[in-house]
């Protein structure tokens, strides 16, 4: 019994250091989402992973989220009202790698005032496959040494 306990635990740790392993980038820093904020600028020197998250921070009522394709992003139009994200605190889980855009579809934010973001979001390193896995087995060497002693 306490040995499935303790392995259980173990399993748990291991998939639970990955998780902690992800970085959660708050899209504009303290600015936030915006109009007139250069996003290029503020992604060119971060490096997204699948598994790290995009939140985007906004006045609700000013503004809003679309996630879109190249052309779409480029022509700044939009999809349908109700794809839009409205909470004002928007998290996107980066789950697939390459290019993924997103706009605002208010007013004439996207064309008129910047408020449109691209990255390019790359697969998990094997660095980080690697440090999740050093972790996950030193949290299971603790606990094992925890229960024998």
């Amino acid at each position: 019994m306490a040995s499935s306990r303790l392995i259980l635990l173990a399993i748990s740790m291991v998939l639970l250091s990955s998780i902690a392993m992800a970085t959660d980038y708050v899209v504009g820093d303290e600015k936030g989402w915006t109009v007139d904020f250069n996003y290029t600028q503020w992604a060119q020197d971060k490096v997204f992973r699948v598994g790290d998250n995009l939140v985007f921070n906004y006045d609700s009522s000013k503004h809003n989220v679309f996630k879109v394709n190249g052309t779409l992003f480029k022509s700044c139009t939009f999809p349908p009202q109700n794809e839009a994200l409205t909470t004002g605190k928007d998290v996107i889980a980066l789950k697939t790698d390459g290019n993924k855009w997103y706009v605002c579809g208010k007013a004439n934010h996207c064309a008129a005032r910047q408020m449109k973001l691209v990255i390019n979001v790359a697969p998990s390193s094997s660095a980080h496959s690697i440090v999740s896995s050093i972790f996950g087995v030193v949290m299971i060497a603790t606990f094992v040494i925890a229960t024998i002693f």
